[in-house]
């Protein structure tokens, strides 16, 4: 599935948090962003799943982890797999590595603490908009970490053939390995190759490692 095209003048956003408090004036910020629409609240996943089924879907939900009835691992995953179109963006007090790998494997594709200012907020939903992930310095460094990728044996870009850092610059969107291999020119084994000799390559053994390494290194 292809990454979806979003109105960057007006960016519906929803929210998923638990405390009231928090997501009333979490709203109000994001509706204050002079190009973001709130579409809805919601203070956990499976009321936020009532209001997916029922209304018009956000371009952008923002996911908190730690909450009652159906958390935001579990949320994540349902999204993902029933609301592909809907871009995840965890926004969470919980910073620790098994957190950040857990959610972006359960289908985020952004992660922020809520220790940001308003400014980084809204850079992460333009850039989640735009590029459909967002990824600060401090999250994919743990992330890494959490994927037992040692950032003193990370291989240069120079050292990776053209093929291989097209295929890394695809990493980060919705493209399937299929589709991948059809914008490359190239046949669904070859695509496979690609990957397992970049595992291997880069010792980033899933589709979001690479996925990190390409935004790091500024291929995608």
């Amino acid at each position: 599935m292809a990454i979806s095209t979003i109105n960057k003048n007006n960016i519906k956003v929803a929210l998923v948090d638990d405390h009231v408090l928090i997501r009333n004036s979490l709203a109000k910020l994001v509706a204050s962003f002079p190009n973001c629409t709130v579409l809805f609240e919601a203070d956990n996943g499976r009321h936020c799943i009532e209001f997916l089924n029922k209304h018009q879907l956000p371009d952008i939900l923002l996911l908190d982890i730690s909450m009652p009835i159906m958390d935001g691992f579990e949320t994540a995953i349902y999204v993902s797999q029933h609301f592909p179109l809907v871009r995840i963006l965890t926004l969470t007090m919980l910073t620790d590595e098994r957190s950040i790998v857990k959610m972006l494997r359960n289908g985020a594709r952004g992660y922020l603490s809520k220790n940001i200012s308003p400014q980084i907020l809204l850079e992460a939903i333009n850039a989640m908009a735009e590029k459909n992930i967002y990824i600060p310095q401090e999250v994919s460094e743990k992330l890494i970490s959490g994927l037992q990728h040692d950032l003193s044996e990370v291989v240069a870009v120079s050292a990776l053939n053209d093929k291989e850092r097209e295929f890394l610059a695809l990493m980060p969107t919705d493209f399937t390995y299929t589709e991948i291999a059809k914008k490359m020119s190239v046949s669904p084994r070859t695509v496979d190759d690609y990957r397992e000799k970049l595992f291997k390559k880069l010792h980033a053994y899933t589709r979001m490692g690479l996925a990190v390494y390409a935004i790091r290194n500024d291929l995608f």
